[in-house]
């Protein structure tokens, strides 16, 4: 048989949206709440969330986190949202209550930094009743601990060495969820797939680079337009 065919509906309003490498896909995904996750779109950006093809969105930022951004955020979304809650500055019970805050106001899962103390860690699994994600940089992050906690999830972001860590992880924990970085190519997100992921972040262009392609075109299409008349 040949491929299922897939009704695709859209708008002339809605058709340019920032799409997420196909080959994710490839992924097996991570199945929360009954929500099949693979595609997760790296950015705090309200209209690039509100135009994504992603399954999710993960919102962390290089800022104290703050219940007035993630509540922004969540109610923009028409997409699940893992927030970020902290980790690094933000320890103890201010991180507790960020990440009981994030669930209240609907966070499918909550995001810890790598430094984030075991203490801190094993607060915030105490008092949400959602996935705790924690952040891993490098193979040598330490993790047994925090998943002795009740973390879930590990997001791996290691830069070029990202699906060497992935790999590492995944042979110690062979039915760990791993979400990670895909890279800047296809093939790179390929081989962090076949590494062990089961779901892929990815890092849009920003708006304005977007921006200034559409730019581009319309200034593409006056030009067309002034030619028609002159």
């Amino acid at each position: 048989m040949g491929e299922t065919f897939v009704p695709n509906i859209t708008t002339e309003l809605r058709k340019d949206i920032v799409r997420v490498p196909d080959v994710i896909d490839e992924a097996s995904g991570i199945i929360i709440f009954g929500k099949k996750i693979k595609s997760i779109i790296f950015t705090t950006d309200i209209a690039i969330i509100r135009n994504t093809n992603a399954n999710a969105v993960i919102a962390v930022y290089p800022f104290t986190p703050h219940p007035a951004i993630t509540k922004s955020i969540i109610e923009a979304a028409d997409i699940p949202v893992f927030s970020g809650v902290g980790g690094g500055l933000t320890q103890g019970t201010r991180a507790s209550y960020m990440s009981l805050f994030a669930e209240a106001q609907g966070s499918i899962g909550v995001v810890l930094n790598g430094p984030t103390p075991v203490d801190t860690v094993s607060e915030v699994c105490a008092v949400v009743d959602i996935p705790v994600v924690s952040t891993v940089t490098s193979k040598y992050t330490p993790i047994e601990e925090k998943l002795a906690c009740g973390v879930k999830i590990i997001n791996i972001s290691a830069g070029k060495k990202t699906a060497e860590t992935v790999r590492y992880f995944r042979e110690l924990y062979p039915e760990l969820p791993i979400i990670a970085t895909g890279g800047p190519t296809e093939e790179d997100i390929r081989e962090t797939i076949q590494a062990g992921a089961n779901a892929i972040t990815y890092t849009p262009p920003s708006n304005g680079k977007l921006f200034s392609k559409k730019m581009q075109h319309y200034r593409e299409i006056e030009r067309d337009e002034q030619k028609k008349t002159s």
